[in-house]
């Protein structure tokens, strides 16, 4: 394929897909928000045990197929079936499995209310698995036009249907059929989208072979499941239900830079450093590239969650919420740590080496476990949002080292991409917090929106002057990802 013409499809793929999420984010940031007046943190606990539970059934029993596939040089329409028909045996024991445990799961967190919910929203499941395998083009082509109205159609039935309920039943039902209807209507736009059909199919040889790859996303997803949701299951079970729902929505709302710039750049970078990854010296300065631009942007965001916490979850999620700040400050610091981290999944998958993130995940899960009971039982959810910083920084700094020797750099050429934007953010949160503290200490939607403001514009100016006298790279790549230039 021609380099000009990938890069093209990658810079409008990157455009769809943060249209995408901005608009998700801005429904899920409208749903919380009138959920969370309406809800009490015991419902969001009760929803997330129920999450938990299908969460881990799924991610014991993960294929890594879409992952193969999108990896694999060549056509992959001979592989679709044989895929396709694994998923929805896959699917199939996995609700059945899940009706079944739903009484122990429920009995093992002491809430015998979660025990129905688990086996409604086992429903999704079975969406999920019978959802159309051709939509899988959308990211092997960089098709993200495509991909927009296909997940988009999930988010705002998801919106509509969880706020009509909240206000009628005012109870976690109102999260469990969003969840469901999501699913449902992202099934059946799954069909209407896109033309392949998919068949069952007794050759499962191709099958095992998509495994081959398959398998160390197997891995690596179990493992980064217990350190993304083994906090959950702990918080769960030592503090109680209340506590959990303190503690999701802290990691929710301070996971913004993680869960939202990271999802979008490696939805983009995957696939198109599987196109590459036989061309090491453009792999490596993409690489930077991306690298750079998440830092640029989730190094600020972080910053300004971590400095304007309480003001936020006082006037948009109310008082009851207030305990969960702390928390949701500390996890500020794992969300961009977990954003940087995230940057190298996509490329040691799109090598075709994923056993390097796998063995660095093992590593910190072993930390984690070492470290998490101790601090929760000393600090609560506070002392949990410490457990999970500590292994994912040392994680970040075993996974930099895999880099430098892949990709022959220094390490010192990977530090110089997060200088400049740790400078900025840290200038940043110190003056909001002297015009916070100092000057104007009034807290309402208006200080709120001028805290913001003032804070991205010191952020630029400090990273424009910054970029001036060291070296002029940040912001030009910054502005080719924002306006579709070749990168």
């Amino acid at each position: 394929m021609n380099k000009g013409r990938l890069s093209q499809r990658v810079a409008k793929g990157g455009f769809w897909v943060f249209l995408l999420r901005a608009i998700q984010q801005l429904l899920n940031l409208g749903r919380l928000i009138i959920l969370a007046r309406i809800l009490a943190p015991h419902d969001f606990g009760l929803m997330g045990i129920a999450l938990l539970t299908m969460a881990i059934l799924e991610t014991f029993s993960q294929t890594g197929f879409q992952q193969a596939l999108i990896q694999k040089k060549g056509d992959i329409e001979t592989y679709l079936d044989s895929a396709w028909t694994v998923l929805v045996l896959r699917g199939i024991a996995l609700f059945a499995i899940l009706f079944f445990v739903a009484p122990y799961a429920a009995m093992f967190f002491k809430v015998s209310a979660a025990a129905l919910i688990i086996r409604v929203i086992g429903l999704s499941i079975l969406f999920q698995s019978f959802t159309n395998i051709g939509v899988i083009y959308f990211q092997k082509e960089l098709e993200f036009n495509k991909q927009f109205v296909y997940q988009l159609s999930g988010v705002l039935t998801d919106f509509i249907v969880a706020v009509s309920a909240a206000l009628i039943l005012k109870s976690v039902w109102a999260l469990v059929f969003g969840l469901v209807a999501g699913n449902f209507v992202r099934f059946i736009v799954s069909y209407l989208i896109h033309p392949y059909r998919p068949r069952l199919s007794r050759d499962l040889k191709k099958a095992r072979g998509l495994f081959g790859f398959g398998k160390w996303v197997f891995g690596s997803s179990i493992l980064i499941f217990l350190l993304t949701q083994g906090d959950d299951i702990f918080v769960g079970k030592l503090l109680g239900v209340t506590a959990l729902g303190f503690y999701q929505m802290a990691y929710l709302i301070s996971n913004i830079p993680a869960t939202e710039i990271s999802h979008v750049i490696s939805k983009v970078t995957f696939p198109a450093y599987s196109k590459i990854q036989d061309d090491l010296p453009k792999l490596k300065k993409a690489y930077l590239k991306v690298l750079q631009f998440t830092a640029f942007l989730s190094f600020p965001i972080a910053g300004l969650t971590f400095i304007l916490a309480p003001d936020f979850t006082k006037i948009f999620l109310g008082e009851k919420w207030m305990p969960m700040v702390p928390a949701m400050q500390v996890l500020c610091i794992f969300g961009v740590t977990r954003a940087i981290n995230a940057t190298t999944g996509p490329i040691f998958q799109g090598i075709g080496k994923p056993n390097i993130s796998t063995v660095g995940s093992l590593v910190q899960l072993v930390i984690f476990i070492a470290i998490i009971y101790p601090l929760t039982y000393k600090w609560g959810i506070l002392g949990t949002s410490i457990a999970v910083i500590i292994p994912n920084i040392l994680f970040m700094l075993y996974v930099s080292k895999g880099l430098t020797k892949i990709m022959n750099y220094k390490l010192i050429i990977l530090m110089r991409s997060l200088v400049v934007p740790i400078i900025g953010s840290t200038i940043m949160c110190t003056l909001i917090f002297f015009l916070k503290f100092k000057i104007w200490s009034q807290e309402s939607l208006f200080s709120l929106l001028i805290f913001t403001l003032f804070g991205i514009a010191i952020y630029l100016t400090v990273i424009h002057i910054a970029d001036k006298i060291f070296w002029q790279e940040l912001i030009s790549n910054s502005k080719q990802f924002f306006s579709g230039r070749k990168v």
